[in-house]
C-alpha cells in the first residue's frame, strides 16, 4: 500500500479513500438506551465495506481522552471495531477535539480547584476586566460564544474571582496551548490512539488552538437581530461579538502543528485531516497542507457549507444564494490544489450541517432522490479525499417544518431560539425568520437517527425505546433496507446510485481523484455546473449537473467531444442523449460522460 492510499479512500463520517463520518450517538443502538453505541457500529461494518467505504471516522470521550464515553461503550469495543475493520481491509481514523475539554475532564477539575493548582495555566485564565453599576463582574473581553452568541465566550467561576476561557459552550473549556505541558499531553493522548490501531485523526477546530494572547475585543458585527438582517433589529451592537479576527489561525498555530507533526504524525504515519473554519486564504491553507511542508494531510475547508451564512453575523444567520456561489468555491479550491500542490478533502454534510439534499437541491418526495444523486455524481468526479456523512447514502432530509421546536435537541438551536424569543417575543414576523433559520440551518437535522429499515423507530433501536432525537417521518420509504433490496429495470436508489459511484471512482482514480480539472464556462446556463476531469489511464471525462428544478436546453461546447454518455441520475443505464449540440438537462439531473480520445 502506497504511503498516500488515503488519497483515493472514502471515509465515512459517523458523528473513505472514503471516509464515512459516523455520529455515534445517532447510528444504531444495541444496548435498548435510545442512544447509539459502539457494538451498533460493529454490527453494520459489511454495510459500510459494501457501500465502499475504506476508513472510518467517530471519537472518544472529551472528559477523559483515554476512554471512550461509557455511554458508546468500551475501549474494548473499540479494540472489537478495529479489528473487525482491519479484517475487511478498512481502518479507523478518531477524532481529535484538542482546542477544548470537558469540564468534567481531570485536568480542568484540578484547574478550577485553585489558582495555585499545578493545572491552573493548562487552561486560560483571565480576572474580570471591571464591574458594572451593579457591582458585577465584567468578562476580559467581549467574545461571544460559539454556539450561542447571545452569552459570553468567558465563564465566571465565583470562588477564584476570575473568568475561563470557553468558546463553545461553558462545559466545554479551552486548553491553553501556551503551555508546553498541554503540547505534551496532546502528543501523549494521540500516541495512545494510534498505538490501538486508528490510522489517524479528524482534528476537531484544529486552528482555533492558538489565541491572540492580548485578547482584544472583537469588531461589532452582530446587531440585536435574529434574522440575518436588519429586521427585527431592537436597537444597537449586540453585547457579545464574534472574536474569531483573535483566535483562527492564530499566531502560533503553525508552530504548534509542525510540532505534533514532528513528535506524532510522522513517525506513525498518519492520516490527518483539519477541521478549520473560518479560514480561506490560499496561503495559510497551503501551509498546512501543502506536498512539500505541509502539517496535514487535509483539512475542511468550509466555503461551500458556509455560503448562505451573512458576514459578521455567526453561522445561524440566513441569506439567499445563487448556484454560481455553490460552484465558484469549488472551482477555486479544485483548481488551486492542483496548481499549488495542494489536497482537498471533498464533502457538502456532517455531523455540524445540515443534510446536504435539503440545502443544495430540492428535497420534496417529488425531487428528493434525483436531488440526492445530483450531489453524489458531483463529490464523486471531484478531486480529493471524499467523506461521506452517514444518512447521506440515503438521502436522508432536513427535520419537518411542522415539528415543534422542542424536537430541536442541540445547544446551537436551543441557545438561538432562547435569544429569539427574548429580543421578539411579539413579533410574529421576526419569529416566523427565525424559526425559518433553524428549519434550514439546525445541527440537528444531521443527528436524526439513522434509518435502516421500516420497522418502528427505523431500526435504530428496538421499538419499546425511546430515541434520544426523534425519528424522521419519512423512514419507512427512506432506509438503506428498502433502498438496498430496491428492484427496476431503468432506475437505482440513492443508496445504489452511490455505491456505482463511489466504485467508478476507485475504477478511474486517476481522473475522478488525481487527473486534470477544467470547469466549461457557463454562463447562458447560470444553474448547470460542468466540467471536465482528466487521467492519464482513464482518459477525459464529461460531468454536466443541473442545479435547479427546471429543464434546461444546454449547449455543449464544441471543442468537447463526448464519445458516449456513461451514467446519469434518471436512468439505471447509460442514457440516451445528444453527444454534441443541444442537450435537454431535465430537473437536478446530472450525466457521466467519457470524451474521445
Amino acid at each position: 500500500m502506497s504511503e498516500e492510499w488515503w488519497k483515493e479512500a472514502v471515509i465515512y463520517q459517523f458523528p473513505n479513500i472514503i471516509i464515512p463520518q459516523i455520529y455515534p450517538s445517532s447510528f444504531k443502538d444495541t444496548k435498548n438506551t435510545g442512544w447509539g453505541d459502539l457494538k451498533g457500529i460493529i454490527s453494520k461494518v459489511d454495510y459500510l465495506k459494501e457501500l465502499g467505504v475504506d476508513i472510518a471516522d467517530m471519537g472518544y470521550d472529551i472528559a477523559d481522552y483515554k476512554l471512550i464515553d461509557p455511554r458508546y461503550g468500551t475501549n474494548e469495543d473499540i479494540d472489537v471495531l478495529i479489528a473487525e475493520l482491519k479484517k475487511r481491509d478498512m481502518k479507523l481514523m478518531m477524532d481529535l477535539v484538542v482546542n477544548h475539554t470537558s469540564d468534567q475532564h481531570d485536568w480542568f477539575k484540578s484547574s478550577i480547584s485553585s489558582p495555585k493548582s499545578p493545572k491552573r495555566d493548562w487552561y486560560i485564565w483571565k480576572p474580570p476586566k471591571g464591574h458594572d453599576a451593579s457591582g458585577n463582574p465584567l468578562p476580559p473581553n467581549n467574545w461571544c460564544q460559539i454556539l450561542g452568541d447571545a452569552n459570553s465566550a468567558w465563564t465566571y467561576d465565583q470562588t477564584s474571582n476570575e473568568y475561563y476561557l470557553s468558546l463553545f459552550t461553558p462545559d466545554q473549556p479551552d486548553l491553553n496551548w501556551e503551555n508546553p505541558e498541554v503540547r505534551v499531553a496532546v502528543h501523549d493522548v494521540m500516541r495512545f490512539w494510534l498505538d490501538k490501531g486508528a490510522c489517524g485523526y479528524r482534528m476537531d477546530v484544529i486552528n482555533l488552538i492558538s489565541k491572540d494572547q492580548g485578547f482584544p475585543d472583537a469588531d461589532e458585527t452582530i446587531v440585536n437581530a435574529t434574522s440575518g438582517d436588519a429586521a427585527g433589529n431592537t436597537g444597537g451592537s449586540a453585547k457579545y461579538q464574534p472574536g474569531w479576527k483573535w483566535y483562527v489561525n492564530g499566531p502560533r498555530l503553525h508552530e504548534y502543528l509542525r510540532e505534533l507533526k514532528k513528535e506524532v504524525l510522522e513517525p506513525y504515519k498518519a492520516v490527518t485531516v483539519g477541521e478549520m473554519p473560518g479560514v480561506s486564504d490560499i496561503d495559510e491553507i497551503i501551509k498546512t497542507v501543502g506536498q512539500k511542508d505541509g502539517e496535514l494531510n487535509m483539512i475542511f475547508i468550509f466555503d461551500v457549507v458556509d455560503l448562505d451564512n451573512v458576514p459578521g453575523q455567526g453561522r445561524m444567520a440566513l441569506r439567499d444564494w445563487e448556484v454560481r456561489e455553490l460552484v465558484e468555491p469549488i472551482v477555486k479550491w479544485q483548481t488551486l490544489m492542483i496548481e499549488r500542490k495542494g489536497w482537498n478533502s471533498v464533502f457538502i454534510e456532517n455531523h455540524d450541517n445540515p443534510r446536504s439534499v435539503s440545502r443544495f437541491c430540492d428535497d420534496s418526495d417529488e425531487w428528493r432522490e434525483k436531488g440526492a444523486k445530483l450531489l453524489a455524481l458531483m463529490q464523486t468526479t471531484l478531486s480529493g479525499t471524499i467523506f461521506v456523512y452517514q444518512g447521506e447514502e440515503i438521502g436522508m432530509r432536513n427535520m419537518p417544518k411542522d415539528w415543534d421546536v422542542a424536537e430541536y435537541k442541540d445547544i446551537e438551536s436551543i441557545n438561538y431560539w432562547k435569544k429569539s424569543l427574548e429580543l421578539h417575543g411579539y413579533d410574529k414576523d421576526a419569529l416566523q425568520k427565525a424559526r425559518k433559520v433553524l428549519d434550514t440551518k439546525a445541527r440537528d437535522h444531521a443527528r436524526t437517527p439513522m434509518q435502516w429499515d421500516a420497522s418502528p423507530n427505523a431500526g435504530f433501536c428496538s421499538e419499546n425505546v425511546k430515541p434520544w432525537m426523534r425519528v424522521m417521518d419519512d423512514f419507512k420509504t427512506v432506509n438503506t433496507d428498502v433502498q438496498t433490496r430496491f428492484s427496476s429495470e431503468d432506475d437505482l436508489s440513492v443508496l445504489q446510485f452511490w455505491k456505482r459511484r463511489l466504485a467508478d471512482r476507485k475504477d478511474h482514480a486517476d481522473a475522478f481523484v488525481h487527473g486534470e480539472y477544467q470547469t466549461i464556462d457557463n454562463a447562458d446556463h447560470g444553474s448547470v455546473f460542468a466540467y471536465l476531469r482528466t487521467g492519464k489511464e482513464s482518459g477525459q471525462w464529461l460531468i454536466v449537473l443541473n442545479f435547479s428544478g427546471k429543464t434546461v436546453a444546454w449547449s455543449m461546447p464544441e471543442e468537447v467531444k463526448v464519445k458516449n454518455w456513461m451514467a446519469g441520475t434518471y436512468l439505471k443505464g447509460k442514457p440516451d442523449k445528444p453527444t454534441k449540440g443541444v442537450v435537454a438537462l431535465r430537473p437536478w439531473e446530472g450525466l457521466l460522460g467519457m470524451c474521445s480520445d
